[in-house]
């Protein structure tokens, strides 16, 4: 685990992610999960606490956590007990939450991804069901009179969450975001949950502290209800500047819970105390008494994992095996069921799975991530980027002219293979980027660049390698780019040989 000061200090941090399981009912009722309805709409009797109901349990809530055990290499509890955490506030109608806490229902299991090109793995402590609470609406309300008030929306009371978390084994926010993203991507994969963070569908509360190179952990305060990567980021930067500066002045952290407001300080953000934060004690969790212990036996783990797809990271080392891909690209080509498909289609059309890479990774990233798009949004499919790839690695079209082709095909429409093709080779006779043939000609061409640049061969005899650069580029200059690298730099060695 490789660790970065701050100003002299270590970072610890831990994650817990709320997932919002995929299924059209709650995870004790029958009433909606569908998101975006009128207030109060979907909280059925159930939901709202009333006398004489009693939850049952969601078989689908269960596939989907057993599903993320598999898939994380963690145990599935053969027998897990929902418990009730006892705690106050006005969305949460029965005065506690159904969750799970001495015995949940994954345990252990971890998740590895890439910090830029260097391989992390965090361990998770366990992934329990529970309910969500409602949500209390602040300011936009408008009250019987007319007025700014406050009221209560139960619609996502009793919606099924899958609670993720991980021992605290990320030293820095860079690490945090890109196991948050790994997880994301992993649950959207297994489709146990869309994904969604804007309507909450993936949240998480980063719990931070800091210490100094080993000394025993510091106190963590818990930043609650984090829906955004970059947020989770500049959150977590926020709070460890604020606790460094804390202990610097010789005041201590005390445990909290607290909240990020990221237009706070001019737009910097700001981490606020909301509540001291609780322990398990706090809490006075004990056993449901109105449910059973939830009992799993080995033949439903095998009818989950019967169904669930091939796993990123089974499909990543497919990759490297059959595609001969560095563990960096492969991990980048399975970032989503989407993406790993485009690649494999692209692959087909050109038979130079790297180069594929390569333009996925560089060129089609770079302008999807400019417009917050997916790979199922880029105007260039699969098809015509296997088409273009395969004209690069046939020697069709020289590297450095690739670009215009697809600049070109970026605004056009899309085609079948031999379609594609034709598109891209036609491209390439319209803007003259055929690579240069005539071996005569581009030795007249170097003859002339030798003669016109006699200091640089000077200088190259001399033993400068930059000089011999300096002349590679006039060739390429004067080419217009047309000319084959390899070859240019074979004939201007030969010829400075003489």
């Amino acid at each position: 685990m490789s660790t970065t000061l701050i100003r002299g200090f270590e970072v610890v941090i831990g994650l817990e992610t709320h997932v919002q399981l995929s299924t059209a009912s709650k995870i004790f009722s029958g009433a909606s999960t569908h998101f975006g309805a009128a207030p109060n709409t979907q909280a059925c009797a159930v939901d709202l606490a009333l006398p004489g109901t009693l939850p049952v349990m969601n078989k689908g809530a269960v596939d989907r956590a057993i599903a993320l055990g598999l898939a994380v290499g963690a145990i599935v509890a053969p027998r897990s007990i929902f418990a009730r955490k006892n705690y106050f506030y006005p969305d949460l109608p029965k005065g506690y939450q159904i969750s799970q806490y001495e015995i949940p229902v994954v345990q252990g299991g971890s998740v590895s991804f890439f910090v830029g090109e260097q391989a992390h793995t965090v361990r998770l402590t366990r992934a329990h069901l529970e309910e969500d609470a409602g949500k209390s609406l602040h300011e936009d309300f408008a009250g019987f009179n007319g007025e700014k008030s406050s009221g209560i929306d139960l619609n996502r009371a009793g919606t099924p969450l899958l609670e993720v978390v991980t021992e605290p084994d990320m030293r820095s926010s860079p690490e945090a975001v890109a196991y948050a993203r790994a997880l994301h991507t992993l649950v959207v994969w297994l489709g146990i949950c869309d994904g969604n963070m804007q309507e909450g569908s993936f949240r998480c509360d980063a719990n931070v502290s800091v210490r100094r190179p080993g000394a025993a952990l510091g106190t963590r305060r818990e930043i609650k209800n984090l829906n955004s990567f970059k947020f989770l980021q500049q959150a977590i930067d926020v709070e460890i500047q604020w606790q460094i500066d804390q202990i610097e002045d010789g005041l201590p952290i005390q445990q909290a819970t607290v909240l990020f407001n990221p237009d706070a300080n001019g737009g910097r953000g700001e981490t606020r105390a909301m509540r001291t934060k609780e322990d398990a004690h706090d809490y006075r969790y004990f056993p449901d008494p109105d449910l059973p212990p939830l009992v799993i036996a080995p033949e439903w783990i095998e009818r989950v994992k019967a169904t669930m797809p091939e796993l990123p990271g089974v499909m990543a080392a497919r990759f490297e095996k059959d595609y001969g891909l560095p563990a960096y690209d492969a991990t980048m080509m399975t970032q989503s069921r989407a993406f790993a498909e485009f690649f494999e289609n692209a692959t087909k059309v050109s038979g130079a799975p790297k180069l594929v890479s390569n333009w996925l990774m560089g060129e089609v990233s770079r302008r999807l991530n400019a417009g917050e798009q997916g790979i199922e949004s880029s105007p260039v499919d699969a098809t015509l980027l296997g088409a273009l790839v395969k004209r690069i690695s046939d020697g069709t079209l020289p590297n450095n002219a690739a670009r215009q082709v697809f600049e070109a095909l970026w605004t056009g429409e899309q085609a079948g293979v031999a379609e594609a093709l034709a598109r891209v080779d036609a491209i390439i006779e319209a803007k003259d980027l055929k690579p240069m043939a005539d071996t005569g000609e581009l030795e007249k061409i170097l003859d002339d660049i030798l003669a016109a640049n006699a200091k640089s061969v000077e200088e190259f005899r001399a033993g400068k390698e930059k000089a011999f650069n300096a002349l590679v580029g006039q060739a390429m200059k004067a080419t217009k780019g047309k000319a084959n690298p390899a070859t240019v730099n074979e004939l201007l060695k030969k010829k400075l040989a003489g």
